[in-house]
């Protein structure tokens, strides 16, 4: 378990661990100062779309828009849906030819999550801009729908109030806590076994019903009219080190083609590990490798929407920086995913997933 404690509790919660036996390792002494080192001084005022630093909303969607008029013939501009706060929620899809097997990527359903949106936006630029042969056939070979932002509002939030914010930011009825944990909010084993919580100020409140939320609501109406082209369901999250896959809701429920998302954990994880950076992943289902989370997006599209490979990545890291990940790890991150989708579409199109 990690624990952010406030420095003025830091004395009496060791008292409390080293009464009860727990052991306590100080992975980041001071949180706030990983925020303020977030945005590297140098790049601060930088006005240039990059990956040596994380962007906001509106930086973001200024760049979607340099990209759809730099590559109009390959790209197409979506948007599914509005926030509570009436932002719009953009996708963007990247095409060389029509009817190709499609490929959906949903990032940042968790505010606090940068990497994702980092890494969303690095992906899509190698698929326009790549000359390396398997990243074009990646690019040309399949239909991408990418959403770079889901969670627009609380993403905001995090950079105008508070950085470590999770949840959407509808408020709750008889609640003066605001927002629902979106990936808890899809109508896929909603509230099971305690994969979720009903108070609303908890952080994986699962909201007063599944898609309760106008953005799950939103990703799920448009999911649902591209089903019969998807062949895979991706969900980019931090932080853990994991390719995790169905079922949350249940140790003991077992997908039915669990060997071959046992084989692409596999080649996923190996293809990782095997660059100069050494990272190590881990694969399994998400109660086994994590713990109970019911109404999540990959369950949804799995049980509800027949998609055989869904899969929620963990990207770095293991908890050293935690969702506070500096931005010198961006693109070694962004990199390593890379890596491993290669790995993950080649071994789904050896099994006829593809």
């Amino acid at each position: 378990m990690h624990v952010m404690v406030n420095p003025i509790e830091d004395r009496t919660f060791r008292s409390l661990t080293y009464m009860t036996g727990l052991e306590v390792e100080v992975f980041i002494p001071n949180v706030q100062k990983l925020i303020d080192d977030e945005q590297p001084l140098e790049e601060r005022y930088n006005s240039d779309f990059n990956w040596k630093r994380y962007h906001n909303l509106e930086e973001i969607y200024a760049w979607l828009d340099k990209i759809l008029i730099d590559y109009a013939n390959v790209t197409e501009g979506l948007v599914i849906g509005q926030s509570y706060e009436g932002r719009d929620i953009r996708a963007v899809k990247i095409s060389h030819n029509t009817g190709k097997p499609a490929i959906f990527i949903e990032s940042t359903i968790h505010a606090r999550e940068w990497i994702t949106v980092a890494t969303a936006t690095w992906f899509i630029n190698e698929l326009l801009t790549s000359d390396n042969s398997q990243v074009r056939e990646l690019a040309e070979n399949y239909d991408w729908y990418v959403v770079p932002v889901l969670n627009v509002d609380g993403f905001v939030y995090t950079h105008t109030n508070n950085r470590l914010w999770r949840k959407t930011r509808q408020p709750n009825a008889n609640s003066d806590c605001i927002g629902t944990d979106g990936n808890r909010n899809f109508d896929a084993h909603w509230m099971e076994n305690g994969g979720a919580s009903d108070e609303p100020c908890e952080d994986r409140y699962a909201g007063s019903a599944p898609f309760s939320e106008p953005e799950t609501e939103a990703l799920s109406e448009f999911v649902a009219s591209i089903k019969d082209d998807l062949r895979i369901y991706l969900a980019f999250h931090s932080y853990s080190q994991f390719l995790l896959y169905p079922y949350g809701h249940s140790e003991e429920e077992i997908p039915q083609n669990k060997e071959d998302l046992e084989a692409i954990g596999d080649v996923f994880t190996s293809a990782i590990r095997n660059l100069a950076y050494g990272t190590e992943y881990t694969h399994g289902t998400t109660a086994n490798l994590l713990y109970i989370a019911s109404g999540s997006s990959i369950d949804w599209a799995y049980s509800e929407l027949d998609i055989q490979l869904a899969f929620l990545i963990e990207f770095r890291d293991t908890g050293r920086y935690g969702q506070v990940l500096p931005p010198a790890y961006i693109i070694p991150n962004a990199e390593e995913i890379l890596a491993g989708l290669i790995a993950l579409v080649d071994k789904a199109k050896d099994l006829n997933y593809i």
